[in-house]
């Protein structure tokens, strides 16, 4: 073979072997298409206003136990609070400041921020306010509340059969009808089972005063009062009765671990039962301004453990009426009853109605003591 023909038989068989790797040429690597960015909630702000102090061991404190339960039920919440102001004037600046942060839902949490919460939900009519103990309501503002009677019958069961002196002594906070119904329904438990109980009460006219609480809870040992109940929010009336060697009722917490030779038992509060429910609602767009009272059978309210003391008879008998309250087979306020005056305020067989107990100007009898005006 000549060599030219030598050289064109090399470029064929050159074009042979190249043409496949240009007419099929490796793929690129895929580029890798990234995930789509995950659109965050934006958080739903709440904010709770309180009248005293969260480590009061008392109201402010329960309150703040629900607020803490509703950041870790709903995470798309964030919260805040304000502690230890004073209603009046100060609570209104406190909630309008709080709406003008971008707060969604602001929970008062004390009666005496009525008003204000109503003055301030007139301008910011995109945010719902919820008010506790009240009765004013609005396009965005709701009422809330407990029927916190119910334990304190329970509690007035213990303190009958506990005392023995047959005078039992009330620490009560301000005379509104909240208080009154409370401070009944603890002497009408106690009456039940010991028709021969006195019921001697002294006003503070504040929530939270250790000094006063104390000074009130020693007027009412010096009364001859071996079993005192407080409505007040510090545990220094359980801690005085323990060391002057008197039976206590505490309330809102369990205070037992302060005084556990002295605390038979406490209405205790679990908020979170109606935080929860409520800012769900809101979320979803299904809130209404209907009023909320809650009761034991919703969880709300419950009977703390009893002390060692209580003996397990009477146990029994507060657990059985406990269960009649939850079953709904059972009301605190039907009658006969009368008042501490001897009059007939409601007659035997009639159950009050919810609009009679949620006024309650009046004391029933057993009941030492008037209604300031």
């Amino acid at each position: 073979m000549s060599r030219n023909k030598r050289v064109l038989v090399l470029v064929a068989l050159l074009l042979v072997i190249a043409l496949p790797s240009a007419q099929c040429p490796t793929p690129a690597a895929p580029t890798a298409t990234p995930p789509p960015s995950p659109t965050t909630e934006p958080k739903l702000k709440v904010a709770f206003v309180y009248v005293g102090p969260v480590g009061d061991m008392g109201w402010s404190y329960a309150h703040d136990q629900g607020r803490q339960a509703l950041e870790k039920a709903l995470p798309y919440v964030e919260t805040t609070y304000v502690e230890a102001v004073a209603e009046g004037a100060d609570a209104e600046r406190v909630i309008r400041d709080l709406a003008e942060k971008g707060n969604k839902v602001i929970f008062a949490t004390s009666f005496g921020y009525m008003d204000s919460v109503i003055a301030v939900a007139k301008d910011y009519p995109d945010t719902v306010f919820e008010h506790c103990t009240g009765y004013k309501t609005a396009a965005n503002v709701g009422i809330y509340d407990g029927r916190g009677y119910q334990g304190w019958y329970l509690a007035g069961i213990v303190a009958g059969k506990m005392t023995k002196n047959n005078v039992l002594g009330y620490v009560a906070p301000y005379p509104i009808p909240e208080v009154v119904r409370n401070m009944n329904a603890f002497t009408l438990g106690a009456r039940s089972v010991n028709p021969e109980v006195k019921v001697h009460i002294v006003w503070i006219n504040t929530w939270f005063d250790p000094v006063k609480e104390r000074e009130a809870t020693q007027a009412l040992i010096d009364q001859g009062a071996d079993v005192v109940a407080r409505e007040s929010d510090s545990a220094e009336p359980d801690k005085l009765c323990e060391e002057e060697g008197v039976y206590s009722i505490g309330y809102n917490s369990d205070s037992s671990h302060l005084a556990p030779k002295a605390v038979l038992t406490s209405p205790i509060w679990d908020w979170s039962v109606f935080y929860i429910q409520c800012v769900k609602d809101v979320h979803d767009g299904t809130w209404t301004n209907t009023p909320y009272w809650g009761t034991m059978g919703d969880g709300i309210l419950k009977l703390a453990p009893f002390g060692s003391m209580v003996p397990e008879d009477v146990q029994k008998m507060v657990k059985a009426q406990e269960k009649e309250i939850i079953d709904g087979t059972f009301d605190v306020f039907v009658g006969p009853i009368k008042d501490n005056t001897g009059k007939e305020r409601v007659p035997a067989g009639q159950t009050m109605t919810d609009e009679e107990k949620l006024s309650f100007d009046w004391l029933v009898e057993g009941i030492v003591g008037t209604i300031p005006k």
